[in-house]
């Protein structure tokens, strides 16, 4: 298994050089061909359309997001010309409440998705959409890019988040590639169940299975000494100085996940190091 072709979504023309770093030394370490959707996005309100919008504010709105689009492309293209990757640029428009749709439809048909960091000062409200659709309609497993952090296609020290969860086994296979190259691989278990079959060997049986790929596997088991178990998996992660974290993505309800917050989110809002996910 490795990762042959690479997706990336590019809204906003002040994350294209930050976003395709990560995209571009990721596509180099596997030889993979990159393929980049540049889209200018409508961000007016879908029910404005309806209450009597003349066709000239109409028109404006949609030329602006093709401005948008023209701009974050001829910057992609430019930063892309002169590298020997093999990759492939397309431009388009979308309104805010279908960008799921384009996004999702290209990115089901790759190996990994790379992907800005949906939250924090600055970023945009598609971002977050974008980021959930690779997840959870194209099913395909994405990196985030931390703001501000360098490319690391060839991470040495990984963090495993595990909670025993089908979204966290499955953030784990999909990045078998990923783990099996580093020089050690911490799985992080935060009060273990003390009732069940694996309450003596806590990430026993994932350590087990990585180990059968060639995968060097330490096992930390840790207490929940901080509010969120978010909290401990991030202080955790900045202590033993990892390279990058993997992890499941929206165990809980998306709705339950936007209401009260959680793992999920918190990772990405706070996260200074790239963050694989799967779901």
């Amino acid at each position: 298994m490795t990762y042959n072709s690479l997706f990336s979504v590019l809204t906003d023309e002040s994350l294209v050089e930050e976003t395709l770093a990560h995209a571009t030394s990721m596509a180099a370490r596997y030889d993979a061909h990159l393929d980049v959707l540049c889209l200018g996005v409508d961000r007016s309100q879908s029910g404005y359309y309806y209450s009597g919008a003349s066709a000239i504010v109409l028109q404006e709105t949609i030329a602006r997001a093709q401005q948008e689009a023209t701009a974050i492309e001829t910057k992609a293209r430019a930063l892309l010309k002169n590298s020997s990757l093999r990759w492939a640029v397309e431009a388009g428009v979308s309104q805010l409440a279908d960008l799921g749709r384009h996004v999702a439809a290209r990115a089901r048909f790759s190996d990994l998705v790379i992907l800005a960091q949906p939250y924090g000062k600055g970023r945009g409200a598609e971002l977050e959409p974008a980021t959930e659709s690779a997840l959870f309609e194209a099913r395909t497993p994405v990196i985030i890019a931390p703001a501000g952090g360098e490319p690391v296609p060839n991470p040495g020290r990984i963090m495993i988040g595990w909670n025993e969860s089908n979204e966290a086994l499955g953030a784990v296979r999909a990045g078998l590639p990923l783990l099996k190259e580093a020089d050690v691989v911490h799985v992080v278990v935060i009060d273990p169940p003390t009732h069940g079959p694996n309450r003596s060997d806590p990430g026993g049986l994932l350590s087990q299975y990585l180990a059968r790929h060639g995968v060097k596997v330490e096992i930390d088991v840790l207490s929940k000494t901080l509010p969120r178990v978010s909290d401990v998996l991030l202080r955790h992660a900045r202590d033993m100085d990892a390279d990058m974290v993997v992890m499941g993505a929206y165990g809980h309800s998306r709705f339950r996940e936007a209401i009260f917050g959680g793992a999920t989110r918190y990772m990405l809002e706070q996260a200074t190091m790239p963050v694989f996910m799967a779901h």
